[in-house]
This record gives structure tokens, sequence and C-alpha cells, in this order.
């Protein structure tokens, strides 16, 4: 048992050893600081060292790790492909908003039709007719009451394609 005891202990402290010599050889290798410039060598150094060969110097000049995807996919892209960018496009009016940026601020009647006024997130007010296109859907009726707008399902695992959206006067919305 003490022989046990004392070649545990032997092996225990040969992988130490080893473990700190590593160390201080990994220490005494690594590459300077990065913005850090080593001292220039004596004039009498510079006579004993030998030319610096092409390798020697592509691994001593390197910045940084540089890494190389090898043919693979970059982990942080969706896998459903590049998605429709639904945020609003400045100067393109009504038909830039998703449906979810919208807000209705006002139902009008002219020449016998609906229009309504919305106000997207731009905080400016736009009109709309019926049959209007948006980002992701299009005006299917203007209500007294508010808009229906059929809004495209973006969701390659839903069934339903489009699904119908009630957006109410803002009045209404707070009452229901």
């Amino acid at each position: 048992m003490r022989a046990l005891q004392s070649l545990s202990l032997l092996v225990l402290f040969t992988s130490a050893t080893t473990m700190l010599h590593a160390q201080q050889t990994k220490a005494s290798t690594t590459p300077a600081v990065k913005g850090l410039a080593p001292a220039p060598p004596a004039a009498s150094d510079a006579a004993k060292t030998a030319p610096v060969t092409e390798t020697a110097k592509a691994e001593t000049s390197s910045d940084g790790y540089s890494y190389d995807p090898g043919g693979r996919r970059d982990p942080f892209l969706t896998l459903i492909g590049p998605s429709n960018d639904l945020k609003s496009k400045k100067g393109e009016g009504a038909s830039g908003m998703a449906v979810a940026e919208l807000s209705v601020r006002g139902v009008l009647e002219t020449r016998g039709r609906l229009v309504a006024m919305v106000k997207g997130p731009d905080n400016k007010t736009y009109i709309v007719h019926q049959g209007d296109r948006l980002l992701d859907g299009a005006i299917k009726s203007i209500t007294p009451q508010g808009l229906v707008i059929e809004q495209e399902i973006n969701d390659p695992l839903s069934v339903v394609k489009q699904r119908e959206v009630r957006k109410l006067l803002r009045g209404l919305e707070e009452t229901k």
C-alpha cells in the first residue's frame, strides 16, 4: 500500500513538472503583443543572425487568427434563406410599410368611396384606398370602423399563407 502511494505521488509530481515546463516553454515562444515592437537587435547581434526565410516571415507577420470556412456554411445565417426586409423604405409611401407598422387615424368618404388615413412608423400620414399594396399584404376593404387587410405570411412551416387582419380606428381599439 505504501509503495502504491509513493508511486502515485511520483506520477503526480512528474505530470505537474511536465505541465509547468510546457507552460514556461509556451510563454517564452509566444509572439509579442500587438502594437508593441520588440527591441531592435544590436549591431553585433545582427551579424550573428542568419537571414530570415519566407516561411518564418509569414509566421511572425500574421496579425491574428484568420478563419477559413472551407466550404462550410456560416452558423449565424438563417437556414430558411434570406428574409424579406420588412423595414420601411423611405420615400415609398404606404407600399413600403408592413401591416404591423400601420395605425389607422381616420376614415373618409370621397366620391362615394371610403379612403383611410394611416400613420406609418416615420410619423407621417398617408392616404390609402381599397386594393392598395403594402409591403406584406394588400388592403382588402375599408369600413367606417377601419381597415381589413389581407396579410401574406412569410413562414415556410405555416399551412396558411394569408390571413385577414383588422386595423380599427385608434378610438375603437382602445374601447375593445
